[in-house]
């Protein structure tokens, strides 16, 4: 049985994010659409994976790469039309493909019309579904809190005479959760999506939605008060416990998760950023089977690459989270890719892309591939004239943006720009990605495109690594090893992080360990197991 066969099928599934502005473009205009998804959902399903997460693709200014929403219910002309996207759930549905939406609910555009009508004057029908604040004394913001994005998290407005709070940009205000109309008027933008067929949410910065009532002023850290921190970015130099992840915010989770139980086999992930109680954020969050499916975390998006990382990951959640589901993923489009991250300088690339993908699909819970990752496509390189990521020009040079990780899908070498488009691309396609292309992957038995395959193959083949349980096994400074286990079947896994070779005794007390037809690359002797360097192995356990 796959994942989507039963209404539980989110769980343990295969998830493919795509970019739509940089996955394929039919038009000619240099940015990926709709339909262009559409003409290349066969190499998704061709991975075997059983969902596809789209970022936005809804009506926007564009401030914010479509995080900045103009018209939840639109499709912006840059990606189509409404009947656009039905042509795409009716294709991706006849291919076995789920499909998940992005939803961002925590704010809007600035252009959205209800900030439009908000702005205008305090006493509108729309004059508190924002929120807004007036200056202290002396005119400065009302508070300390800080824009993940830089700067205040306030913008002042010369027509209300007010600041309005905005967790990212200026021109991404954010929603009033406190005023159950705003909560009314999204969950019926939800309903319109499900009515339409999606087959599930991703909820863009789910634990951003409340803010506390009183604005009380957020601590600073224990570091930065002693002057020992040294982040690129202000806002990590706080205590977030007031302007984020809010008691009420797990009462519109509940009003969110009935919406889609109204429709029966739907499923939603949230992103929680959370820097220091993640863990507790996704239990509150995903517990009890009454808010959300799945969640998802930047534990493992982060330059961190060892067994004690991994293993301290995993096993925090376990501890953690007594009932709820997590979603694992070592890419997507707000982090440089995995391979850039974990490859050191010099290092084979398709090594690290076969050995991660080996690893994330033997975790326990969901995973998540982002574009490209499936052909082992390293971080761009940019210049600063060529980025297009606020976030990146507004912390250049210390931090390059996320545009490294968003460039165009190559899907021939020998055709302009990968064949992503006729005309120049949104984003430059890198040369080093050209030859890393879809076609030429195709024709290599051994290629990162077909391990990917085989990968994800050996994942639904085998109950226990799609649901079964994880228990970790002791092991040396640079090898990972555990066990997954579901009605009666027990699988090893076990993963070499070094470059070097390196040998793993089988403890005494696990039993004969069995080769399997499965995409490792180590081999099973009498008593141990024997990795090249970057090597994985698994084994039936007898």
């Amino acid at each position: 049985m796959t994942a989507t066969d039963n209404a539980d099928w989110w769980r343990g599934a295969t998830i493919y994010q795509v970019y739509p502005r940089s996955f394929q473009d039919s038009t000619g205009d240099g940015s990926g659409d709709l339909a262009g998804i559409t003409a290349r959902l066969s190499h998704i399903a061709s991975l075997g994976v059983d969902a596809v997460w789209l970022s936005p693709f809804f009506k926007s200014p564009m401030a914010d790469m479509g995080y900045d929403v103009s018209d939840y219910c639109a499709v912006d002309p840059m990606f189509g039309t409404l009947a656009d996207f039905d042509a795409l759930i009716a294709e991706a549905h006849r291919l076995g493909l789920k499909i998940i939406i992005d939803q961002v609910l925590s704010h809007t555009s600035d252009q959205h019309p209800w900030f439009v009508e908000s702005r205008k004057s305090r006493d509108n029908e729309k004059a508190d579904w924002f929120v807004w604040a007036d200056p202290k004394p002396d005119g400065a913001a009302p508070n300390n809190w800080l824009s993940v994005f830089g700067g205040p998290a306030w913008e002042w407005d010369s027509t209300r005479r007010q600041y309005y709070m905005h967790n990212f940009l200026a021109a991404q205000p954010d929603l009033n959760f406190h005023n159950p109309d705003v909560q009314d008027a999204l969950l019926e933008t939800v309903r319109f999506w499900l009515e339409r067929g999606v087959d599930g949410f991703r909820l863009d910065t789910v634990n951003y939605y409340v803010h506390d009532r009183w604005l009380r002023q957020n601590p600073p850290l224990a570091e930065a008060a002693a002057g020992t921190l040294s982040e690129t970015n202000p806002y990590l130099y706080q205590y977030h416990l007031f302007d984020k992840t809010q008691p009420e915010n797990l009462d519109f989770l509940k009003r969110f998760r009935a919406l889609l139980d109204e429709f029966g086999a739907r499923a939603s992930v949230g992103e929680v950023g959370d820097e220091w109680r993640s863990l507790q954020t996704v239990a509150a969050y995903t517990e009890g089977g009454e808010r959300l499916h799945m969640c998802y975390t930047f534990d493992l998006l982060g330059p961190a690459f060892s067994p004690a990382h991994v293993r301290g990951c995993v096993e925090a959640f376990e501890t953690a989270v007594a009932d709820g589901w997590i979603c694992w993923a070592f890419s997507n489009h707000d982090v440089m890719r995995h391979v850039s991250r974990w490859t050191a300088t010099g290092g084979d690339l398709d090594a690290t892309a076969k050995f991660s993908i080996a690893l994330l699909a033997s975790l326990r819970g969901s995973i998540c591939l982002y574009q490209g990752e499936e052909l082992g496509l390293p971080e761009a390189e940019l210049s600063q004239e060529e980025l297009r990521d606020p976030y990146g020009i507004r912390f250049w040079p210390a931090f390059k943006g996320r545009d490294g990780c968003r460039t165009p899908m190559v899907w021939e070498a020998a055709k302009p720009y990968g064949d992503f488009s006729t005309a120049k691309p949104w984003l430059p396609v890198p040369e080093n990605h050209l030859a890393r292309a879809a076609d030429a992957q195709n024709a290599d038995a051994n290629s990162v495109l077909h391990h990917y395959r085989r990968a994800l193959a050996f994942r639904r083949e085998h109950p226990a690594l799609v649901s079964g349980a994880i228990a970790f096994l002791d092991a040396a400074d640079d090898i990972l090893a555990f066990t997954r286990s579901v009605d009666g079947e027990t699988l090893l896994c076990v993963f070499n992080f070094s470059p070097q070779p390196a040998t793993w005794p089988l403890p005494a007390n696990i039993g004969a360990a069995l080769p399997l037809d499965a995409p490792g690359n180590g081999e099973i002797g009498e008593g141990e197991i024997v990795l090249p360097g970057f090597g994985f192995s698994f084994a039936r356990l007898g």
